[in-house]
Parts: structure tokens; C-alpha cells; sequence
């Protein structure tokens, strides 16, 4: 597979600083852990079918020490048991928030009231904006067929 193009993010130069900058602001920006934001990355792109945020995002997570068994379960954390309460509450916003068009109440309330039920207001927005730009990258790198394991 070969990409259609250069990503886009560099094909425009002033595009890449501001969403490098708006990736250092919502990690930096709250106290969710990394590996849970990890976790919902990689869920929205396995969702979104972005391979190269996929293979990406599970090589970061293995350098960081996450566990081949979790990364392994992302997929069906539901049926599994590896996850705990708060991780479970950011995987379903990741899927409601990555699914908008599947249903009329895109968020419902019950998933958004678990995620709030584990994380204050400050942390919500880290997630739902780690997943905004999660989304943004799975877009562009589908769009672009940006090949698995390749870097900028």
C-alpha cells in the first residue's frame, strides 16, 4: 500500500505546528493517564479503520509498557477483563463519540454520565478533545491511505 499523497499536515506548512500545538495542549492539559487516553486512540482507530494509527498507536503503548493482552482486548474490552471501571467509561465515550452517525442521541446520556461519574470536567475535555483530534488523524490517514508503520 503506498499513500495517495504526503500527509496532508505537511503538504501545508502551517498546518502541522497547530495541531502539534493542540496535541501538547490536551495531553498536557489534565491529569487522565496516558495510557488511557492510549487506550481510546486506539479504539477510535480501530473503529475509524486507520491502520497507521493503529499499528502506531500499539507500538507506542508497548514502549511504554502497556501489556500485549490489553492491546490485544481493545477491541472487545467489553467481554474482557482487563480494564477498569474508569478505562471502560472512556472506551464507551470513544466509541459513541467516534459513531456519531449511528443513532440519534449520539452521546447518550447514560455513557456520558459513567464518564463523568470517573472524571471531573477538566479530564472530560482532555478525552473528548484526545478523541477529536484522534478522529482528525484517522481521517486524513484513511483519506490518504497513509500506510501502517510508516512515519511523517
Amino acid at each position: 500500500m503506498s499513500a495517495r499523497m504526503p500527509n496532508p499536515a505537511t503538504v501545508l506548512p502551517e498546518a502541522m505546528p497547530a495541531v502539534l500545538q493542540l496535541v501538547k495542549a490536551v495531553q498536557s492539559g489534565g491529569d487522565v493517564p496516558a495510557t488511557t487516553l492510549d487506550l481510546v486512540h486506539l479504539r477510535a482507530s480501530q473503529i475509524n479503520g486507520c491502520g497507521y494509527c493503529v499499528v502506531g498507536g500499539a507500538l507506542k503503548s508497548q514502549k511504554e509498557g502497556e501489556t500485549d493482552e490489553r492491546l490485544h482486548a481493545v477491541a472487545a474490552w467489553r467481554e474482557t477483563p482487563y480494564f477498569t471501571e474508569e478505562e471502560r467509561a472512556a472506551l464507551a465515550l470513544a466509541e459513541y463519540a467516534t459513531r456519531l452517525a449511528d443513532r440519534p442521541d449520539a452521546v447518550p446520556d447514560a455513557v456520558w454520565d459513567e464518564a463523568a461519574r470517573h472524571y471531573d470536567e477538566k479530564q472530560l475535555a482532555q478525552i473528548v478533545l484526545w478523541l477529536g483530534l484522534t478522529n482528525l488523524f484517522n481521517r486524513i490517514n484513511a483519506t490518504t491511505r497513509q500506510p501502517a508503520g510508516a512515519t511523517w
